[in-house]
């Protein structure tokens, strides 16, 4: 698996070698060993799936607050995304400083999100389905979010029309967000 760190210390694209041929293809999209070998010490605990039926739905910006944060291992079965983290650790030299990246079925990369960034996706075809592995389980009370389109970030979202959960366009700006990532 190929690994390409990303300007947010921490967070990078991991890219699984894929075989192809006249049948379709096989690749590990996850292979402990592998990302040992790299540096990167994970354990999985959860598997999460999503489905967005239309295109322009956004998902975020979502964490989850210490010590239930959650580290994330996220890719795309079907579809496409804009896929958006976000650095909210305040000690942090780019704390506020976002990066996207497109996931897709065809291009079969996964971004690696640490515990400490905010993360959103925004669907750019149908149907689409992102799968992610988490390390920590779901934490309601822990449970928080940045408004996706808070003007301080200025995250350029591929959607003139963008379809949100009401939870999703009632979070705070980041300057209001409730943030312990030191």
């Amino acid at each position: 698996m190929k690994v390409t760190s990303l300007p947010l210390k921490g967070a990078c694209l991991l890219e699984p070698a894929v075989h192809g041929d006249n049948r379709g293809f096989f690749m590990e999209s996850y292979n402990e060993a592998d990302l040992k070998q790299q540096g990167i010490t994970l354990q999985f605990i959860q598997d999460n799936q999503s489905l967005s039926a239309e295109p322009g739905v956004i998902r975020g910006l979502h964490y989850q607050l210490n010590p239930k944060a959650q580290t994330k291992v996220v890719r795309v079965v079907r579809g496409a995304i804009y896929d958006v983290i976000v650095d909210v650790r305040r000690s942090s030299s780019t704390f506020g400083q976002w990066v996207g990246v497109i996931l897709s079925e065809y291009n079969h990369r996964q971004l690696l999100v640490p515990k400490g960034f905010a993360h959103g996706l925004c669907t750019l075809v149908p149907n689409t389905q992102v799968l992610y592995k988490v390390d920590e389980y779901y934490s309601p009370e822990n449970d928080r979010g940045i408004l996706w389109n808070d003007p301080a970030l200025g995250i350029d979202w591929p959607a003139s029309s963008p379809i949100l959960s009401d939870k999703d366009q009632r979070h705070p700006l980041l300057k209001d967000a409730e943030l312990n990532f030191d």
